[in-house]
């Protein structure tokens, strides 16, 4: 029997921030992958190692968790305001789809340096040395993304003293600027609440702020669900009864957001929207065994991601923090204390982040200019992926 041998595709596995993806240039792609379809999806799954029943994603390159079982798209920009166009898929782990829906913020902050090492950014722009400030273009959310990214002789510099949170090793840091972050040409709470009842079956009523900033998340109160916020993922990802109501949670949330029409969609939306859960300033120790001490930190988030509590803090619900802690009265700025604020640092199960937003109140709609946060990120490997040639 004749089987079709393996093909060569350019790519670059990176890490950016928490999470780690294969890059790839969209030219580099097969024909049949350079437009959106079925083809491109299957090719990504097969990169991956997905849809996989072990969940293990061991014949691919995914590394079996929401943070890793993640694929970029590059390509230079079409618009003259921008230097690059920026396409992000969550490949699900399990399933065979690929979720368009949104965007990766963690992997954002890796998007400049590969735009430059890979020639889609103007070489006269570029400083031997100093920073480069990169404009993307987030075609999943249709929204700009300023990254700064610093050169060192004439190459992006990768190595530094700046410590995240939730990556072992320190590098160079990355401010990463997400300019006008809501989703749905400004509708920042697409039920025109700060706070709603969410009615949920099985569950109750609880209080929710659901905000289209970053990305579309569902915000709750840790106290109205048994939690305190402080939890690791052991605590939430062993436990199935936990597991099955966050995503009942989410599934309703994104019925009241317009995201979905009803909600047996959800499951083939796993990425949007996010659901979290806030609570005040609270001593904990993370799961690298530091201790976050409640006096260093302004409130508690833990947020779900592809079905599971993730191991720090997704770069896009981060967003979603900072904008909706700027914002009077919504659960996460109650959280923080209540009152007028333009950063806060909140508490997640690797540490801690601190991120900033303005918020204004325009014609009764609330706008947030851009929000900012500091990320690192570094080429782990680059040269070429393979795939059986008849696998998409």
């Amino acid at each position: 029997m004749h089987y079709a041998p393996q093909i060569k595709i350019p790519a670059t596995y990176m890490r950016g921030g928490t999470s780690k993806g294969v890059f790839f240039k969209l030219a580099d792609l097969p024909e049949a992958a350079q437009v959106p379809g079925p083809a491109r999806d299957k090719l990504l799954q097969r990169v991956i190692g997905s849809p996989d029943p072990y969940e293990k994603q061991i014949d691919g390159m995914g590394g079996a968790t929401s943070s890793t079982s993640k694929t970029v798209i590059l390509s230079k920009s079409e618009s003259a305001d921008h230097d690059v166009d920026y396409l992000f898929g969550q490949v699900a782990i399990d399933q065979p789809y690929v979720d368009w829906s949104g965007n990766c913020g963690n992997l954002s902050a890796a998007v400049g340096p590969f735009a430059i090492a890979n020639g889609l950014v103007d070489p006269s722009r570029i400083p031997e040395n100093g920073i480069v400030e990169v404009r993307i273009w987030q075609v999943n959310i249709r929204k700009t993304i300023v990254s700064q990214v610093p050169m060192v002789n004439g190459e992006v510099q990768e190595t530094g003293d700046f410590e995240l949170d939730g990556v072992t090793f320190p590098a160079a840091e990355i401010p990463v600027a997400f300019m006008d972050p809501a989703d749905g040409e400004g509708a920042i709470f697409p039920t025109g609440n700060l706070i709603d009842e969410l009615e949920v079956p099985g569950v109750g009523t609880l209080k929710a702020t659901m905000i289209n900033a970053g990305i579309p998340t569902v915000f709750i109160n840790a106290a109205d669900i048994g939690y305190r916020g402080t939890e690791l993922q052991e605590a939430i990802n062993s436990d199935g009864k936990a597991l099955a109501m966050f995503e009942t949670i989410r599934a309703y949330g994104a019925v009241r957001m317009g995201l979905i029409n009803d909600v047996n969609e959800a499951a083939s939306r796993q990425h949007t929207p996010k659901v979290a859960f806030v609570g005040p300033p609270a001593n904990y120790l993370s799961s690298s065994g530091k201790n976050v001490l409640a006096a260093d930190i302004d409130l508690v988030v833990r947020a779900l991601s592809m079905g599971k509590l993730h191991h720090a803090m997704m770069g896009t619900a981060a967003v979603a923090i900072a904008a909706a802690a700027a914002i009077e009265g919504t659960l996460v700025n109650i959280a923080a204390g209540g009152g007028k604020v333009n950063a806060v640092t909140f508490g997640h199960p690797s540490g801690s982040l601190r991120v900033g937003a303005e918020a204004s109140l325009i014609e009764g709609r609330w706008h947030i200019e851009q929000a900012v946060m500091s990320r690192s990120a570094r080429v782990l490997m680059e040269g070429v992926v393979r795939i059986p040639g008849d696998s998409f």
